[in-house]
């Protein structure tokens, strides 16, 4: 922008002094000539009183000499002699002296004015005045050089002004845009300090009014969910005292090991809500930086899990897990949670019975997890991919966690049909040995 602010400007007062500076400089070279030319013109018209009265050549030469110089004025005497050295040419003169007609002739050496003057006894005289070449356009060349440094002056100064403006306008942008580059990073402590053109402080007074707003809002946002999330201890309260009056069968302690997850999670989410912005932002990158796990590990430790409600269910499943390590920059409850996502999906959307397969393969530098099912499958995958967007009656945020979180590992996630005629759901991890970089989910 300030390159072309300055372009803009070079542009515009070139042409306004190139517009005025061609004619002013025409206009000079004219006057100049114009003055010289009067002049000669005068000197002329005043030495034909003098032939008026004699044409005796020392007379002549006398006015002549008190008038100018013998090489700029010349008369042709009434008998065909000349007092100083003619420069007009021949049929000029034989016009002049015919015709009796005044002539303004240009020559090769300047500009000659030939003025007859009719005598007593039908006879003509005729003044010649010569202006060389260098009187016609005496300081034109100075007065041209003074026009054009007055001209590049002001071209000068414009570009200049305006490259200072331009830098005012720039410096503020890069500003706004450093910032709201910070605040989609996650910076929500970035601020601007409105600067430029009313136009630009506006935007910038906008921008901090925004994240103020932003932050105001994921403050709120924050404090529901721990709400949310403390209310939730109440039927999780009764979860424990319905597995004690249960006693210690196998499902009590399923119950109560299930009952105890969920407090844990909980006990989670609530500190993370609880803790400011910045610290927990800190945290999660430090901790999905520090941590790995082996998906396949994961996997199966998930599967174990949901395998008694699938037998419960009479839902017969396959399991491929990779005999291979295959571990991911990528926190382990985070995986587990996308585990859970995606088996959690068959089991509510799928008729009890409905099979089921989960694998997980390894390729050069990704690891992929599938989870396929015999059920109806996903009419519409993109809109299954929307947060919160339900495509067969449940919240719509199961698939959308999945799909950051691949992206957080530098993965993907895409749904097809299965070749057990439902859903195919594929997630792909970048592996933490071929450089991948991974993140909890968020």
């Amino acid at each position: 922008m300030r390159r072309a602010l300055a372009g803009i400007a070079l542009a515009v007062t070139s042409m306004v002094a190139l517009s005025f500076l061609i004619p002013l400089a025409l206009l000079v070279r004219e006057q100049v000539r114009d003055r010289a030319t009067t002049a000669a013109e005068q000197r002329a018209s005043a030495l034909s009183p003098v032939l008026a009265l004699t044409t005796r050549r020392a007379d002549v030469q006398q006015a002549v000499a008190e008038l100018g110089s013998s090489d700029q004025l010349v008369v042709r005497l009434p008998d065909g002699g000349f007092v100083g050295t003619s420069h007009a040419p021949r049929d000029a003169l034989e016009r002049a002296v015919r015709g009796r007609e005044t002539l303004a002739v240009d020559t090769k050496g300047g500009w000659v004015y030939l003025q007859p003057v009719v005598l007593q006894g039908d006879r003509v005289a005729v003044v010649e005045a010569f202006v060389p070449s260098a009187d016609l356009t005496r300081g034109v060349a100075a007065s041209w050089g003074v026009m054009s440094l007055l001209a590049l002056g002001l071209v000068g100064g414009s570009v200049l002004v305006a490259d200072r403006l331009g830098a005012r306008v720039v410096r503020s942008s890069r500003s706004l845009k450093r910032a709201s580059l910070a605040l989609g990073s996650g910076d929500l402590d970035v601020r601007v300090e409105p600067d430029g053109p009313p136009e630009l402080k506006e935007a910038g007074a906008a921008f901090n009014t925004m994240a103020d707003r932003v932050l105001g809002l994921l403050a709120v946002e924050r404090e529901l969910v721990a709400d949310l999330s403390h209310r939730l201890r109440t039927p999780l309260t009764a979860l424990y005292l319905e597995a004690d009056r249960m006693g210690s069968t196998p499902s009590a302690r399923r119950v109560a090991e299930a009952a105890g997850q969920l407090e844990s999670e909980l006990d989670s989410i609530i500190a993370a809500a609880r803790t400011p912005l910045a610290s927990a932002r800190s945290a999660r990158a430090a901790t999905g930086a520090a941590k790995a796990c082996d998906v396949a590990e994961v996997v199966a430790m998930r599967l174990d899990f949901w395998s008694v409600l699938a037998a419960k269910q009479g839902r017969p499943y396959e399991r491929s897990l990779t005999p291979r390590l295959v571990p991911v920059a990528f926190p382990e409850d985070d995986l587990a949670a996308v585990v859970d996502a995606l088996i959690g999906n068959v089991f509510r959307h799928t008729p009890e019975g409905t099979a089921f397969a989960v694998r997980v393969e390894r390729a050069d530098r990704h690891v992929f997890l599938t989870v396929d099912d015999a059920g109806p499958g996903v009419a519409d995958p993109d809109a299954a991919l929307t947060r919160g967007v339900s495509v067969g009656g449940s919240t719509g945020l199961g698939l959308d966690i999945v799909a950051r979180a691949s992206r957080a590992a530098d993965g993907e996630l895409t749904i097809t049909r299965a070749p057990l005629g439902g859903a195919r759901v594929r997630v792909s991890f970048v592996l933490a040995d071929a450089g991948g970089a991974g993140g909890g989910v968020r």
